[in-house]
């Protein structure tokens, strides 16, 4: 009939959603969780400490949260680390193959990473203070020229 066209089977809505027990009766429906919304929550904390915001995002309570997805948010500390991780797996993957703009990203990254352990083990080379930039240290060497490439003598302060 023609009223099954819109019925996808037994407990699931138009959108593939499961239907929630009670639905119809009295008060809110439970609230459903899913992969994509778990999801949601571990990107959420990663970018967010606070579960207000985190709540805010989902359309749920707080108190919701933390029934619902207690483990998300007891390993939220490591969430932004996990994230990382997968986004570069996945942007590894895309290089693997063939994708230029990822290749190009992947390279970047690298480079980036290679430039922070040089500073890091510069510093600890160099001893006390940060280390100096590369217009500092062209600095410190010219003031320190002498002979021909010596800096002039600045202006006298006698009176005329």
């Amino acid at each position: 009939s023609r009223g099954d066209f819109f019925v996808m089977s037994e407990g699931f809505d138009l959108l593939g959603d499961p239907i929630p027990e009670g639905l119809g009766k009295r008060g809110r429906p439970p609230h459903l969780v899913t992969d994509e919304k778990r999801l949601k929550v571990r990107v959420l904390l990663a970018f967010s400490d606070d579960e207000a915001a985190v709540a805010d995002g989902l359309g749920i309570s707080v108190p919701t949260l933390r029934k619902h997805y207690f483990r998300e948010l007891r390993e939220k500390l490591g969430a932004r680390k996990r994230l990382k991780a997968t986004l570069l797996f996945t942007l590894a993957k895309e290089a693997e193959a063939g994708n230029a703009s990822a290749i190009d990203k992947l390279f970047k990254r690298l480079d980036k990473l290679e430039v922070a352990e040089m500073a890091e083990v510069i510093k600890s080379v160099g001893g006390k203070g940060p280390a100096k930039g590369k217009k500092e240290l062209q600095r410190e060497v010219a003031s320190n020229a002498t002979g021909l490439y010596a800096p002039p003598a600045g202006p006298s302060s006698k009176p005329n």
